[in-house]
């Protein structure tokens, strides 16, 4: 996973750290426009993504945005990631958009496997699902880096990609049951995070994502994929790389 404070000698992929962001941030700050007064209002809500990267949260209909949202769309998340020192130091990206209700079959099992403790309401009658139409973004990756983005520069691309996304659901139940050791090796070892019960949480064209209690990383796959066919084929790859990585380790160690 790309260390998004490096030194400045090293050139700054801002759309790869917003893509980022947007994939491993677990929670942020919605702001909407209030209903009565036009005033901007924030409030913090737990993020997940959908299959493209756009963000998708968990409202309920009694809450004080979901109303602002209901009369004017129009909104954006703040997506920060903290650390030690100084929190500016720390890259954040806000996204901006319009929120509308989305796909709950689709999205629903993404945000549970994110957020699985969303399972004690997420069917309570007035909660439902939105995701954010994003048209642009602003990365702040620490200081004297920043900039401005579109919608294309970080979402993933979709186009061809329907056997994926109809076979994902099962892909990501099958490399869980069977697979736990690799997933476990795909974060550790490329992804640089510590020991931990990964599970992937979800998989895209671009990459596959994953969590392990609050911690959340991505591997981005070498190559677009398309199909179960190709996943299969880069995920025995991804394996065969964290394998050498940690032989190589042991080796010079």
């Amino acid at each position: 996973m790309q260390d998004v404070n490096m030194p400045p000698s090293i050139p700054f992929d801002a759309a790869g750290t917003a893509r980022m962001l947007l994939r491993t941030t677990r929670s942020g700050a919605l702001a909407t426009i209030d209903r009565e007064t036009g005033a901007p209002f924030g409030s913090l809500v737990t993020v997940a993504t959908d299959v493209d990267g756009s963000p998708v949260v968990l409202l309920s209909g009694l809450s004080a945005h979901t109303a602002n949202l209901d009369a004017d769309p129009r909104a954006s998340i703040l997506l920060a990631r903290t650390g030690k020192g100084d929190p500016l130091a720390h890259p954040r990206l806000t996204v901006t958009g319009r929120m509308e209700p989305c796909d709950a079959d689709r999205v629903r099992p993404r945000f549970l496997a994110r957020h699985p403790k969303a399972e004690l309401y997420v069917d309570f009658p007035d909660f439902g699902f939105r995701r954010l139409a994003i048209d642009a973004a602003h990365l702040n990756g620490g200081f004297a880096r920043a900039a401005r983005l579109g919608a294309k520069d970080i979402l993933t691309d979709l186009s061809g990609a329907e056997a994926l996304i109809a076979a994902e659901a099962g892909a990501v139940a099958h490399v869980n049951e069977d697979h736990a050791d690799a997933i476990g090796l795909y974060a550790t070892r490329l992804a640089g995070a510590p020991s931990g019960p990964w599970r992937a949480t979800g998989l895209d064209p671009d990459g596959i994502d994953m969590a392990a209690g609050d911690l959340t990383c991505r591997v981005s796959f070498p190559e677009r994929i398309t199909d179960a066919g190709a996943l299969r084929r880069v995920l025995v790859k991804l394996a065969a790389e964290a394998r050498a990585a940690g032989t190589a380790e042991a080796t010079e160690s």
